[in-house]
């Protein structure tokens, strides 16, 4: 009993015995190349990729739509009317307009200090830029009036509650006035009006709900799945359960059911809270709808079943999982545009998974999408998931 409590209740460090656990728990975590790689390697090359995407020139873009009127009439942009009421007096202001061979131009106003601010100009009609609006591609819509014959100057449209449309706002109006002021003398022709947007699917609220559908699906796929294979590998419990006479192909369907099911849970739970307190409806179809949501799914499940194939290390597992949702939740547009990356990413952003899912999801609940509309992304969803679920059993390691 004396060795016993010598042994267990010394106040004293033993040193030697502390450096040498010290030691071997360091080796421990060297010898395993992928935990170095994953813990360290891996977060330093993602913050270049980030670092690279986000760190430009100073310089600030917005991008806005420019409707000739709001009845849906035709496109019509006259360089004329353009130049006197954005450009004013280019030389006096220091403001530069180009015009560009995709029918766009853009404004850009100088500032040596904080970097040149420019606006782009989308010209389209007013469902166009409705649906852009929507997808989060432009920050709000400017309707160009020529004059009091057409009922009063430029109008601005925009959800009062989107902080970019408010800044374009506040930066441009003053701009349209000081040029028609200085291009036709008369300041009230041109005085640009606020028209705050109604409509459904036209505020943050409509655009982010979509995107936590869809996150929460890679998340819960991910980590119950992938982890939990992961964890259960490590422990031996799954080379005890193939000894039995379990079907091993019984036992990963289980698993994607149980989980579809709990996503299909907490999806109903998030819209009905959300058409609850934010009144959010869903304009498009529940089939297709349904059915963009079950290939999300399927996407995930095999993408998860892949990452746990092989590895018995958690924190091995750890690393590949956020390599798999960490670029994706920062990249697919679950809380902002992905437009607002560099144009030569947007291409293969818009063919990551969580991409696809988000964009299928987004246009049934804002742009009431069917499922013509929705099944391109719904079949590469359902590729990726087949792809990778094969993928993932010819590899896999039961212990």
């Amino acid at each position: 009993m004396t060795a016993f409590n010598e042994c267990t209740m010394n106040p004293y460090i033993n040193i030697t015995q502390f450096t040498h656990l010290i030691v071997a728990h360091t080796k421990e975590v060297t010898r395993q190349p992928a935990v170095l790689f994953w813990g360290i390697v891996f977060p330093i090359l993602l913050s270049i990729g980030l670092g690279f995407a986000f760190t430009r020139d100073a310089e600030t873009v917005h991008t806005l739509g420019w409707v000739s009127n709001a009845e849906n009439g035709p496109v019509d942009v006259d360089p004329g009317f353009v130049r006197c009421m954005l450009g004013g007096s280019e030389e006096a202001s220091g403001r530069s307009l180009a015009f560009r061979d995709d029918g766009t131009f853009g404004l850009t106003i100088p500032d040596d200090k904080l970097g040149d601010t420019i606006f782009i100009f989308e010209p389209g009609t007013w469902e166009a830029s409705v649906v852009r609006l929507k997808q989060g591609r432009i920050s709000l819509i400017l309707e160009a009036k020529p004059g009091k014959a057409d009922g009063g100057g430029p109008v601005f449209h925009f959800d009062p509650q989107n902080p970019e449309a408010r800044l374009v706002w506040h930066t441009l109006s003053p701009l349209l006035a000081s040029s028609s002021t200085s291009e036709t003398g008369d300041n009230e022709s041109r005085i640009a009006s606020v028209s705050p947007l109604a409509l459904p699917g036209t505020r943050y609220i409509d655009f982010l709900i979509p995107g936590l559908i869809a996150m929460t699906v890679m998340m819960s796929c991910m980590w119950g799945i992938s982890y939990g294979m992961i964890d259960k590998r490590s422990k031996k419990l799954l080379r005890r359960m193939v000894a039995t006479p379990m079907v091993k192909s019984h036992f990963l369907a289980a698993l994607m059911t149980v989980r579809i099911g709990i996503n299909i849970v907490e999806a109903v739970l998030l819209v009905f809270f959300a058409w609850l307190l934010f009144g959010i409806v869903i304009q498009g179809s529940f089939a297709a709808l349904a059915i963009i949501f079950m290939a999300g799914n399927i996407a995930f499940c095999g993408m998860a079943v892949f990452v746990s194939s092989k590895t018995a290390n958690t924190e091995v597992g750890n690393g590949m999982i956020n390599a798999v949702v960490m670029p994706m939740t920062l990249l697919s547009g679950v809380f902002f545009s992905y437009h607002n990356f560099p144009e030569w990413t947007i291409g293969a952003i818009e063919k990551l998974p969580l991409t696809l899912m988000v964009d299928g999801i987004r246009a049934v609940f804002t742009e009431g999408a069917g499922i013509a509309e929705t099944a391109p992304a719904a079949a590469g969803l359902f590729v990726i998931g087949a792809v990778f679920f094969t993928a993932g059993l010819k590899i896999f390691k039961w212990h």
